[in-house]
């Protein structure tokens, strides 16, 4: 029996759809602030989550792996200023604020921001 994949397709195959993950964490974490649709924003929540809490304990091991996704200035940045901003924090990094849809297409858009 076929079981359900987790995560949406976004209409891309799967190269697109990863390289637009990771163009969309780059600008994320120089901006730590975008406005994109909501299927987006909630599809990069665990990917981003995920590289700040991997940023979190900095090991050589850690930095190779996150900058497979990030630019060199972005990787530094993360480990620099962002991660140590939420040692004491488990996880919840992330929010997602609504602003309603686009009038062109009518995408639901939302914020995608870090928790100060």
């Amino acid at each position: 029996m076929r079981k359900l994949n987790k995560g949406r397709k976004l209409s891309m195959k799967k190269g697109p759809r990863k390289q637009l993950f990771k163009s969309l964490a780059n600008s994320f974490f120089l901006h730590e602030r975008i406005k994109t649709t909501e299927a987006k924003a909630k599809e990069l929540k665990p990917v981003v989550e995920k590289m700040i809490t991997r940023a979190k304990v900095s090991t050589i091991s850690n930095r190779r792996l996150l900058a497979q996704d990030l630019t060199p200035k972005m990787t530094k940045k993360l480990f620099d200023e962002v991660a140590p901003k939420y040692i004491d924090r488990k996880g919840g990094y992330t929010r997602i604020i609504k602003l309603g849809p686009r009038i062109s297409d009518g995408a639901k858009i939302v914020i995608f921001e870090l928790i100060k």
